[in-house]
């Protein structure tokens, strides 16, 4: 029996959040409703780590090593890591490891997915900067460079107030914030006083990706269009990508794991890619979908290639729990033109 109907595991250092706590550290009211109490879990030590690792099976060959990695990375960040390596570890929580898995078989997942959180940045950065470089040259051409400040530019129901209130929190807008601004903000500040605020492709330099993505979303479909059609899709399934991958942006960013993930921001499948985006929870569709932008922004990406070189490199690492498919490489997105 667990609190909540959730079991967490035992992981030495794991603190639960308030909502779920195990049933030891759990009591009933009166009325029978479950209640949660003050947890008191020690920290353990690194020697104790190792202990507990060898007594559920792992093998350790260099203590030295392992502890090392147990104070610089933790324990509770390996954990994630270490499930396919065990037992049943969702029917008992007992955490035994399979035969012969050694903390290195651990260590070697943990490298990938942060090689994979790199790759995943540098792309994510090239398609950032394009796409606020697209977005900020087609509305200025079209409705002048400070497009932005109009509100019938957007769907009736975004919060354009509420926009521009972000707006200039991220720019520094009160003279309060002076010293804290863009070099290239303060200048205009101090040149011009009409209008306002600085022009588009100054201000979509500094708002959050986020925030630049809602912008997006949220223009009426008719200023979409030409937007998504310079990178190759309808306007509402680039939004769509765009907020899956600012989520996948902050993920990155914020050292999450990437491997084994179910992604909660799903995007809309384009008819044209529906093959390769037929498990949208999967890092696959990620990849998919920097893959497809990055050949617009930058024809001559060898990212896919580096992506496979990656997977080579560890090859125990299991393509199928990022939703790769087997035949990935030979698929036309995929392949060198």
């Amino acid at each position: 029996m667990v609190c909540l109907g959730i079991d967490l595991g035992t992981s030495p250092l794991y603190t639960p959040p308030n909502n779920t706590r195990h049933a030891s550290a759990c009591k009933r009211t009166p009325a029978g409703f479950l209640l949660p109490m003050k947890f008191t879990k020690p920290a353990t030590d690194l020697d104790a780590q190792l202990a507990l690792l060898r007594s559920r099976g792992m093998v350790i060959s260099d203590e030295a090593r392992a502890k090392h990695y147990l104070r610089f990375i933790g324990y509770y960040r390996l954990s994630g890591y270490s499930l396919p390596f065990q037992i049943n570890y969702n029917a008992d929580g007992s955490h035994r490891f399979l035969d012969g898995v050694g903390f290195d078989d651990v260590l070697d997942l943990y490298v990938f997915d942060r090689k994979l959180r790199l790759a995943v940045m540098d792309a994510l950065e090239r398609i950032e900067v394009a796409f606020r470089a697209v977005l900020s040259q087609s509305m200025s051409e079209r409705h002048g460079a400070h497009w932005y400040m109009d509100a019938t530019l957007f769907v009736p129901k975004y919060r354009h107030d509420k926009f521009l209130d972000v707006l200039k929190k991220d720019i520094g807008d009160d003279p309060a914030k002076a010293l804290v601004r863009q070099t290239f903000i303060q200048h205009y500040y101090d040149k011009y006083s009409d209008p306002a605020l600085p022009p588009s492709w100054m201000v979509f330099e500094v708002l959050s990706f986020g925030t630049v993505s809602q912008v997006f979303k949220n223009l009426l479909r008719d200023h979409q269009k030409p937007i998504g059609k310079t990178f190759g899709l309808d306007g509402s399934v680039l939004a769509s990508w765009l907020h899956a991958i600012t989520y996948l942006r902050n993920l990155a960013a914020h050292h999450q794991r990437l491997w084994n993930r179910a992604y909660t921001i799903k995007p809309i499948v384009a008819n044209q890619y529906a093959a390769e985006l037929a498990d949208p929870i999967r890092f696959y569709a990620q990849a998919v979908m920097i893959e497809v932008l990055l050949k617009v922004v930058s024809p001559d990406t060898h990212w896919g290639e580096r992506l496979a070189a990656l997977l080579t490199e560890h090859p125990k690492v299991r393509a199928d729990r990022l939703g790769f498919p087997a035949d990935w490489q030979q698929r036309n997105l995929w392949r060198r033109t």
